[in-house]
């Protein structure tokens, strides 16, 4: 009984734990089952979104909000084609579709399949976000949503990564590279669809963002794949090989194009907002390293053949006119130089240098085209080619580290220019009605007829491809305007590439740009310009010589709405030099000679002429080489009055001044400067944050003060002008400044504005001015350098220890160049020259009929009469003055301002004390600035400009800083 007891036991035992793993099965299958079940249900759902993509694609906005509004909860029926019904949920499709789409990226299998559900997705995606803007409670969900529109941007910054690495062959034509070239586009014009229309408003999100560079890098490197496709498909159409698809050859150029061109845009539009363009040029990837050198490079070098359709061409000429625009926008930056940056490796000099030179090719193209015969298709804008080029070739001139590189590349371009036929010569460069003009356009980019255009046309099923149009809204000028600012640029290169500052340039620069012109003058240039003839029965010197003036004639009617005074000033020193070697070396105007020149002069022979004493005693005493007069050259090495009498009073250059040289401040140590010769009248450079080299009215009305609004104008350009003929010419330049169309005013600005210089603001002035006191020779030590460079960033605009040293450099070049003139006035006042001979000095008190002379403080316009006796100048005493003491003022960019006498050193002026502001109140008897400008301490007791000052007080009677009033000292 025991036993059989003990054994049931067991059995119970055995039937329990079989009980307990038959129970362990089913709860381990029904877990199974569970997680099969799931993952049914996620390939469901994936499947079903898919499936809604692929079907809601095509579906357009307002057709989509219909359906919302016909629905439950947010969720739609749609009919398919095939007649099935879908049941889907747009909330939960329009917060899965983001993530969705990135996951997808991560596949390692990257066909022309999943490129085009890429371009559903987007497609979808871009009507989701115009769906927003239309249904409020969808705009909440989807663009409100902090965390939505994050996945958003991380899908546009992933897929340009994917999109920018994209390394695989394919055939010319192939489908995938128009869908690689769409994705481009439609990602980058995603961002206007869910953050903003506005450009400033995406920037400022973009600039938020921690991986912002990663996002610049894909973005340049994307296009620049969409450029290197293009190019292939190019080179494939021009061989006129045959395309296996439905789609014609033309058809894929041109589309290729269009994405090419909506992406360059896109792009063209952030680089313009100077937030991002600042960012933009601190990322070494693409500034420091040549990136978008290398964009703007394969754009510039796609050839535009005479067999291409007008659009394709057009569209082409576009592109080329967009790459250019935001390389100005880089190089016009106010904060970093983009050509320091690029200039501070060999690679990337080497690569830049390569780039001008494209637009040097370019340039000699379009300048080689007769106008008068130009037969394009008017129906497509082509942009505006060739004004960008020759403003970038402008920046390229007055830099540096490109001009010696310009002077050799293009010097036998300009040669040649100045060598037409006179008639051609007039009807191109001084004429303001050009038969042809430029034309620019800004294409309207629409994502959902472009995915639907390359989804519909890449099908098997499509046999009869149709033609994708985009509108192009047109950005013209009048012509008027067009040719004078071509005529601005072309007079900017003669005085750009013949200014010479010491310091700056290099001393194998000087004069090196007259003599290579002299070079060129003496071989065959016929093959230069292919569109023109040139004269065979005259000498080039003296059709050089006649269009010379006559290019100095029109640009004098310029002034100062195109162009400033320096500019046409140094134009005419330019010309004086070149008639100088003309008849040194027996080139007389009137001598006739072979077209072929047989017995040239070689380039040892004038390299060894030294014209260096010429041009600098023209710089220095105003005026111009006797040769000019035809009368036996004077002895240039004397100074004051003995070179004046070499020049006749209908010389056709009087009253040259110190503005033949420019001044030497820069901004990062390599460009030359133009600006600061307006701020050496006091009035400070402007500066505008668009596109394009724009400068404010204030310093375009003000331009006008210098030697060519004097009574000798007009005597300089035109031989033999009379009074009333000069009158007539100030009356038309009046009409021609009223007449200007005021709606172009902004692009008529630009191409008077070059970079900025300065690059400290008054408070960093004031603190280095200061330690100058104790440390004159910072610029030796590299240790204070850096110093000084990092305690005057904390008080304004980043400053490298590069960019101080320049500064330091050129103040001291400043401040001798002041004491030289300074020099010269007391010398011309020891060696006085008879009136009919004498040309106004500038700035002088005893010249009233000079427009230097503004102050009139002294009531018989007699000058002080011991201010001759002071050649030197001292250091700023910050405030230790005598009354009587005669001093100078500098502004805020060390200009100097005008000289006088100290009036008040202790005590208040007019309720201000005097040594807490660290002032002093100064009589100017001697304004070189204009007087219209701003006071530092306006008010309306002592005044708001100079002439206020001087109408209050009889006399020219201001209140200064101390650290900017320098000593006069005596012999």
């Amino acid at each position: 009984m025991k036993t059989f007891l003990r054994g049931n036991k067991v059995e119970v035992k055995m039937l329990r734990a079989s009980l307990w793993i038959m129970m362990m099965e089913v709860l381990v299958d029904s877990t199974m089952v569970k997680q099969r079940r799931k993952e049914q249900a996620t390939i469901i759902e994936a499947i079903s979104l898919k499936s809604a993509v692929k079907e809601l694609q095509g579906v357009t906005a307002p057709e989509l909000n219909k359906l919302l509004r016909d629905s439950e909860n947010f969720t739609i029926h749609y009919l398919t084609e095939e007649g099935s019904l879908l049941k889907i949920d747009m909330e939960k499709l329009a917060g899965s579709l983001p993530l969705h789409l990135t996951t997808l990226l991560m596949s390692p299998v990257r066909d022309e399949a999943m490129f085009r559900y890429l371009l559903c997705g987007i497609r979808l995606l871009h009507s989701l976000c115009d769906l927003a803007s239309r249904n409020s409670k969808f705009e909440q969900i989807l663009l409100d949503d902090v965390k939505m529109v994050e996945q958003l941007i991380d899908l546009v910054f992933y897929m340009l990564i994917v999109l920018g690495g994209y390394r695989q062959e394919y055939h010319a034509f192939s489908h995938i590279h128009l869908m690689h070239s769409t994705l481009v586009a439609c990602n980058l014009h995603l961002l206007t669809g869910f953050l903003s229309t506005q450009w400033q408003d995406i920037v400022h999100v973009l600039l938020a963002h921690p991986k912002v560079d990663i996002f610049m890098d894909a973005a340049f490197g994307s296009v620049r794949m969409v450029v290197s496709f293009l190019e292939n498909t190019l080179v494939v159409y021009h061989e006129d090989m045959s395309v296996e698809s439905n789609l014609t050859a033309e058809q894929i150029v041109y589309y290729l194009c269009q994405q090419c061109e909506a992406s360059l845009q896109f792009l063209q539009s952030l680089c313009q907002q100077k937030l991002f363009k600042e960012r933009l040029l601190k990322n070494k990837e693409l500034c420091g390293k040549g990136s978008i050198l290398f964009l703007a490079q394969s754009i510039l070098k796609l050839h535009i053949q005479p067999s291409f359709p007008s659009r394709i061409m057009a569209a082409i000429s576009r592109l080329k006119a967009k790459i250019l625009s935001i390389l100005l926008s880089l190089c016009e930056a106010e904060s970093i130089s983009y050509l320091d940056e690029v200039a501070s490796s060999a690679q990337s000099l080497d690569l830049a240098k390569s780039v001008a030179f494209e637009v040097f090719d370019l340039l000699k193209k379009a300048f080689g085209r007769d106008p008068g015969h130009l037969a394009a298709d008017r129906s497509h804008p082509m942009g505006f080619v060739q004004l960008n080029a020759m403003r970038l070739a402008d920046i390229f001139s007055d830099d540096s580290n490109f001009r010696s590189y310009m002077i050799c590349c293009f010097t036998k371009v300009l040669t040649a220019i100045i060598s037409l036929c006179h008639g051609d010569f007039l009807s191109c460069w001084c004429s303001s009605n050009l038969p042809e003009t430029e034309e620019d356009a800004s294409l309207e980019y629409d994502i959902f007829a472009a995915v639907g255009w390359i989804l519909d046309n890449t099908s098997p099923d499509v046999r009869n491809a149709t033609n994708l149009e985009f509108n192009l809204t047109p950005n013209s000028m009048p012509k008027a305007s067009y040719a004078h600012h071509r005529t601005s640029l072309f007079v900017k290169f003669f005085a750009n590439l013949h200014c010479f500052v010491p310091n700056i340039c290099e001393e194998q620069e000087r004069n090196l740009f007259v003599l290579k012109v002299l070079e060129c003058l003496q071989m065959d240039l016929s093959n230069m310009l292919p569109g023109f003839s040139f004269s065979s029965d005259a000498s080039k010197a003296a059709i050089a010589s006649k269009n010379l003036r006559s290019l100095l004639s029109h640009a004098e009617s310029l002034i100062p709405k195109f162009l400033n005074v320096e500019d046409v000033q140094l134009l005419r020193v330019f010309f004086g030099e070149l008639q100088s070697l003309f008849t040194s070396n027996g080139f007389g105007e009137n001598q006739v000679q072979d077209s072929k020149f047989e017995e040239s002069l070689s380039w040892d022979k004038f390299s060894k002429f030294n014209i260096n004493e010429h041009y600098q005693e023209a710089q220095s005493a105003g005026g111009l080489p006797s040769s000019l007069t035809g009368k036996e050259p004077a002895d240039l090495n004397k100074k004051g009055g003995n070179f004046k009498e070499g020049m006749s009073e209908n010389s056709a250059f009087p009253d040259m001044d110190q503005r033949n040289t420019r001044a030497e401040d820069t901004n990062q140590g390599k460009g030359i400067n133009r600006q600061n010769q307006v701020d050496d009248k006091g009035i400070p450079g402007k500066t505008a944050s668009g596109g394009a080299r724009d400068m404010d009215k204030d310093a375009q009305n003000v331009e006008t003060s210098g030697s060519d609004t004097s009574s000798a104008k007009g005597k300089n350009v035109v031989d033999h002008m009379d009074n009333g003929e000069l009158s007539k010419s100030n009356e038309r330049l009046k009409r021609i400044a009223i007449e200007e169309n005021p709606e172009d005013e902004k692009i008529e600005l630009s191409q008077r504005r070059k970079r900025k210089r300065t690059i400290m603001n008054d408070k960093q002035v004031t603190l280095i001015e200061r330690a100058l006191k104790d440390e004159p020779d910072m610029q030796r030590n590299a240790a204070s350098l850096q110093l000084w460079a990092d305690k005057l960033s904390l008080h304004g605009s980043e400053v490298t220890s590069s960019q101080l040293k320049n500064w330091l450099n050129n103040r001291k070049a400043r401040l001798a160049r002041t004491a030289r003139d300074v020099r010269a006035a007391a010398g011309d006042a020891d060696n006085p020259v008879p009136d009919k001979q004498k040309g106004p000095v500038p700035g002088s008190c005893d010249s009233p009929d000079s427009p230097g002379d503004v102050s009139h403080a002294r009531k018989d316009n007699k000058p002080e009469p011991s201010l001759a006796r002071f050649v030197d100048i001292g250091s700023p005493e910050f405030g230790h003055w005598n009354a009587g003491q005669y001093v100078v003022l500098v502004g805020a960019r060390g200009d100097e301002i005008g000289r006088g006498k100290v009036f008040q050193v202790h005590g208040k002026w007019y309720g201000k004390s005097l040594e807490e502001s660290a002032t002093c109140v100064v009589d100017i008897c001697e304004l070189k600035a204009d007087k219209v400008l701003r006071l530092p301490y306006p008010s309306e007791a002592i005044g708001t400009t100079f002439a206020e000052a001087e109408t209050k007080f009889g006399v020219m009677r201001v209140l200064w800083d101390s650290n900017r009033v320098f000593a006069l000292r005596s012999e």
